[in-house]
């Protein structure tokens, strides 16, 4: 073993110069070099914990109110607060201080509680035991202590602690079997290789000899750029082991770490959790605003006009505000300002602050529905939906855009064999599913299974392709991943594993056809053929598989010496390398498959000569010993070697959907949706998904933004050419303007990579004249496609996107469903995150705000669930403000009778009661179990959505709207009251009205015209509305009663006593009670009449279907069609 190679020179003047260096040397073992030797600098790395949780024990407090305090409507009754205790105002400090430490302390509580779940997670992490190999021995640690340059032992099934470069395996070839799910969303099994020099160290002691460094560089989120070189020699992507990822089919490996704690790849490639608001909470926060300055406003012109009153000697400060001479004396601004803030403490009612503590009530009792919702329940997993934060419940009703992720999402990642064509020949074996023999299959359905005899040796040429041309491993075990599996009469058989679940259902499939790959041995691969012959090939080469080429071949020699190369591939890369075969039959059958949504790959195969096949070892020897743009050499190798073939045949291989995710998709379409595929995977793998789940259609065109195209093509020419190719026939409008389905437009489907996609992110250059406007261009394109497929994806990458789109002008409302751990970046900085409880870990569905068990269930939780709460909360919005400004408005008027002396119309209980008591329960109940109209109905017409989208109900014209009903029907309460009683201001009994009568009048129309606004608006009746409506009522009217009907001995006043009773012996007073609620509810009967009957929405028309079926089903003899 080399000894420890010194620093290099160049990193020793960057470490003199800053703190900062463009690469890392790892001491493996921690063996330093000797004291003394030049440029060695010791270098701190962080530890291996992980951090997700948001808060600390001692920031907690600080933290969380600054961040409640932001909203503005606390911050606001802070300052109400606040002003309440400073000076004399006209009520007393706890109406407004107790609700507001409700909201606050319910907050913190409930985000304390989420955040110790986060807490809970981490530890759980970092306090798994991990070994690592000191002084010759194994010891256990907790993960957390682990640190950068500590060798440490994996054994099968264990995930990697840290990111780590793999030293020797319980392997002979040094090669270790890895599942990266987490990372890259892919469940197969996947082949690194231990380091050259190290891979013969297989015991504790042999490796503890290892004195060695690693030069790597600084960490970065990039999971597929790995850079690094062991004591100067190049180490590659195969050789580095991410944190996350899972040891399989591997005893044990020996390996070093690299990147610990939070600078590991997929530590950094999480998005910081950041506080999400929804766009009804925003809405709400504008009107809190225009409501703050109506209240200002309110507030000076009180205050102007008091003076002005008082400017006349002969009129001073009312004796019964109890001023004393002191504050009679002060500077006139000091009292102007007095008097400002005191009015405005009068006033205050008219931002609701109860508001707030009904919304959070309204949305943590409310997301139970989901919980609770049986149709959302997986019988499979035995969970149901969870809900892991209440505060977006709304935002599901809002949606405009789904960014989903593909393995395990919309796919089950379950591969299947469906056919073969050689030679025009069609070739279908019974349903073969990732090694299991579904039931039934108990023969082969061949169409024209007798072919010439030409046609005979290129079947069996075609059988041993697909037998030999792969990378799948033999395991002879009864079980795999912990899964007991094909269990045959008791015994156990042999299963095959591969990186690509792909290359399992072919060789699945040829086992079916007659063909049975056995196993590869002292680098021979054998074949089981039809006649039970054992069939021995030597595999000589192996050109693997790039997203470039889209095809791998193998070189194997028989024995009887010949050799052969045998290549399999896109068809896009393989047809035009044929030289003969039956290409247009074979063409035909894959367009044909292609179009049903299936995989192809494309067989051929070419004879080699003894001097071909050295001039192949020579070029592929070439360009391995490469110290300079070894893949491109590389590149350049194969595209010489893999030409002149002979076409064999295609297959065509199912990516089984997720029950019912085709069926999804078309519905969130339909609702105006646009849905976009995030994933790592292959280009030709996630597009023939796209098919099968009906993202892209049959008549769906295609653009490309990828790596080869722009290779070709300049990014610039290529964005220009595609923005003139959708921009052509759809002008200047975007397809926002249609609904997406409409057959007059073509349908455009885009699809990109992750290498493309960072060149368009990637900031204008200084002088560049057009750099700057890829995103634009990018966006319009994508803007005009009725649907976009990313792949190759880096964590990060997704939630760069995401992150784009949220951007943009038209800001839209975005969601995010993922189901591993490469999906929580995403998941996190959409709108609204959904996690799918999937075969990934739960890292997706801990970290989202919703998790569902299938794909499936989004389409009920959007389209249902989103839908009814974003009616219910507007309504519930709408109504607070408006029966707010009924309640305060007359307040208003009543100064202007009053002396402008800041006396309420109302007593202190109706004041403080009037939002927790008379008028909270109904608008609750009503925000909780609304449904406008059938969920039956919303789950089979997808359009509805599309009437409550763009926050539709929480536009300006309708706040405007609310706002003046509130402002008339507080005008008719105190002018009604005020006029009738005019000149009947004597009860039978010849007392006369004071103003507390006055007010207690104007409370009750006012008490029961809000209630009854609300009954009008309600659509589904059960008896919990009628106990709830009435009851407030009935509540209003005994507590009244209660109220002036006692002396009470804890009242310093008894300003009430008896005057409820003497307003109820008054005739007069019950009918301007009746007639003053019925003109306030005109207006708003009325305008609901109009709007039906000239300009109803889609939901309007189905109500009044709806209405007209039930009154058919009742009585049908009486029943008018003419009336409709």
């Amino acid at each position: 073993m080399r000894d420890c190679e010194c620093v290099r020179d160049c990193m020793c003047s960057c470490a003199g110069e800053e703190n900062w260096v463009d690469s890392r040397t790892v001491y493996i073992g921690h063996k330093v070099p000797p004291p003394g030797t030049e440029a060695y600098i010791p270098q701190r790395y962080p530890d291996n914990r992980i951090v997700s949780s948001k808060y600390t024990f001692w920031n907690f407090i600080p933290k969380n109110l600054f961040e409640q305090f932001r909203r503005i409507a606390n911050f606001y009754f802070l300052i109400i607060f606040l002003v309440q205790l400073i000076i004399d105002t006209p009520t007393s400090p706890i109406t407004s201080g107790l609700p507001l430490f409700f909201v606050i302390t319910v907050t913190a509580i409930k985000q304390g509680y989420e955040d110790w779940l986060r807490h809970k997670a981490d530890n759980a992490i970092n306090q798994c035991p991990v070994h690592v190999v000191q002084h010759g021995k194994v010891v256990r640690k907790q993960s957390r202590k682990l640190q950068v340059g500590d060798v440490v032992l994996v054994k099968e099934d264990e995930t990697f602690p840290c990111d780590l470069i793999l030293l020797s395996t319980s392997r002979d070839d040094g090669t270790c079997f890895v599942t990266t799910a987490s990372l890259d969303g892919e469940s197969s099994h996947k082949t690194y290789y231990a380091v050259q020099d190290t891979k013969a160290f297989n015991t504790e002691e042999e490796v503890d000899t290892i004195q060695a460094t690693i030069e790597c560089e600084q960490p970065q989120p990039d999971l597929y750029k790995r850079s690094s070189t062991f004591s100067d020699v190049p180490l590659g992507s195969e050789n580095l082991l991410l944190r996350g990822a899972t040891l399989k089919n591997t005893e044990y490996i020996y390996a070093v770490a690299i990147y610990t704690g939070m600078e590991t790849k997929m530590a950094l490639n999480y998005q910081s959790k950041s506080q999400k608001r929804s766009a009804v909470e925003k809405s709400m926060n504008a009107y809190l605003i225009v409501y703050l300055c109506i209240l200002i406003s309110k507030a000076l012109i009180n205050t102007v006009f008091k003076y002005v009153w008082q400017a006349d000697p002969n009129r001073d400060e009312p004796w019964y505000n109890q001023k004393t001479e002191t504050e009679r004396q002060r500077h006139i601004l000091i009292r102007a300002f007095t008097d400002f803030l005191a009015f405005m403490v009068l006033f205050n009612y008219i931002i609701p602050v109860s508001m707030y503590v009904t919304v959070e009530m309204q949305k943590f009792l409310g997301s139970y529905f989901i919980s609770w919702d049986d149709e959302m329940f997986d019988e499979e997993l035995g969970e149901g939906a969870l809900v892991n934060t209440s505060d977006l419940n709304e935002e599901l009703g809002q949606v405009e855009y789904v960014f989903t992720d593909k393995t395990g999402t919309l796919t089950e990642n379950n591969m299947e064999f469906i056919e073969c064509c050689v030679d025009g020949h069609v070739y279908v074996p019974h349903a073969i599913c990732n090694g299991q023999i579904m039931s039934g299959a108990s023969s082969i359905d061949m169409i024209d299974s007798s072919p010439s005899a030409e046609g005979k040796e290129h079947e069996e040429l075609f059988f041993r392709a697909l037998c030999l041309c792969h990378t799948v491993q033999v395991k002879e075990e009864e079980t795999v991943d912990g899964i007991k599996r094909g269990i045959h009469q008791g015994k156990a058989t042999s299963f095959y594993i591969s990186s690509s679940p792909d290359e399992v259902a072919l060789v699945e499939g040829m086992k079916r056809l007659g063909f049975t790959y056995l196993r590869l041995k002292d680098n021979h691969m054998e074949i089981l053929n039809r006649e039970d012959e054992i069939e021995r090939f030597e595999l000589l080469e192996v050109l693997n598989f790039d997203s470039v080429r889209r095809r791998m071949s193998v070189i194997v020699r028989s024995n009887s010496g010949e050799l052969y190369l045998f290549c399999k591939g896109a068809d896009s890369s393989i047809f035009p390398r044929v030289i003969s075969g039956k290409v247009d039959q074979v063409r035909a059958r894959v367009e044909h498959n292609a179009v049903e949504g299936l995989r192809t790959l494309c067989v051929a195969y070419k004879r080699l000569s003894r001097e071909e096949y050295e001039q192949v070892c020579h070029l592929l020897s070439s360009a391995k010993l490469a110290l300079q743009d070894r893949d491109k050499k590389l590149a350049e190798a194969y595209d010489v070697i893999e030409r002149d073939f002979i076409l064999l045949g295609a297959t065509a291989v199912e990516d089984r959907l997720q029950d019912k995710a085709a069926d999804t998709i078309e519905s969130l379409h339909k609702a105006g949706m646009k849905v976009w595929v995030l994933t790592g995977d292959k280009m030709e793998t996630a597009a023939a998904t796209c098919y099968a789940s009906k993202l892209f259609r049959r008549n769906t065109q295609i653009l490309e933004l990828t790596t080869k195209r722009t290779e070709e093509q300049s990014l610039h020419d290529v964005l220009f050419d595609l923005s003139r190719t959708v921009l052509r026939q759809h002008g200047s409008m975007t397809r926002d303007t249609f609904s997406g389905l409409s057959s007059d437009f073509q349908d455009y489907g885009l699809i990109i990579d992750g290498a493309t996609l960072s060149a368009v992110m990637k900031p204008a250059q200084e002088g560049s004249g057009t750099g700057g406007n890829y995103k634009e261009i990018f966006l319009e394109i994508c803007r005009n496609c009725s649907a976009v497929l990313c792949c190759r994806m880096a964590p990060l990458q997704k939630a760069q996107i995401v992150k784009l789109i949220k951007a943009s002008k038209e800001h839209p409302i975005t969601l995010a469903i993922g189901d591993g751990a490469n999906d929580v970046s995403m998941i996190l900085e959409a709108h609204v995150g959904i996690g799918i409880m999937g075969k990934e870990g739960r890292q997706a569905a801990r970290n989202s705000d919703y998790a569902i068990p299938k794909f499936k269930h989004l389409k009920k939780m959007l389209l249902v669930h989103g839908h009814y709460y974003y009616i219910r909360i507007s309504e519930l919005v709408q109504y607070f403000f408006y029966k707010n400004v009924c309640f305060i408005f007359p307040q208003f008027l009543y100064q202007f009778f009053c002396g402008f002396s800041q006396q309420p119309l109302y007593d202190t209980a109706y004041l403080t009661l009037y939002n927790i008591s008379f008028t909270s329960l109904p608008i609750l109940l009503y925000s909780l179990i609304e449904q406008h109209i059938n969920m039956d109905i919303l789950k089979r017409d997808p359009s509805l959505y599309r009437d409550i989208a763009k926050n539709s109900l929480l536009q300006w014209p309708i706040f405007v709207y609310w706002t003046f009903l509130g402002v008339f029907d507080a005008v008719v309460f105190f002018f009604g009251a005020f006029f009738l009683f005019d000149n009947t201001t004597f009860t039978s009994n010849g007392q006369m009205f004071g103003n507390w009568t006055f007010g207690t009048l104007v409370f009750t129309v006012l008490v029961f015209t809000v209630t009854l606004k609300l009954a009008l608006d309600t659509h589904y009746w059960t008896w919990i509305n009628h106990f709830v409506i009435w009851g407030s009522l009935l509540f209003y009217v005994i507590f009244s009663l209660l109220w002036g009907g006692i002396i009470w001995p804890f009242l310093n006043y008894q300003r009430m006593y008896y005057v409820f009773m003497q307003m109820l012996a008054s005739g007069p007073a019950w009918l301007s009670i009746i007639l003053l609620i019925m003109v306030s509810l005109l207006p708003d009967v009325v305008k609901k009449v109009l709007c039906r009957a000239l300009w109803p929405t889609t939901t309007e028309r189905i109500q009044v279907c709806l209405l007209m079926l039930v009154q058919y089903v009742l009585c049908p003899q009486s029943f008018d069609w003419l009336m409709y």
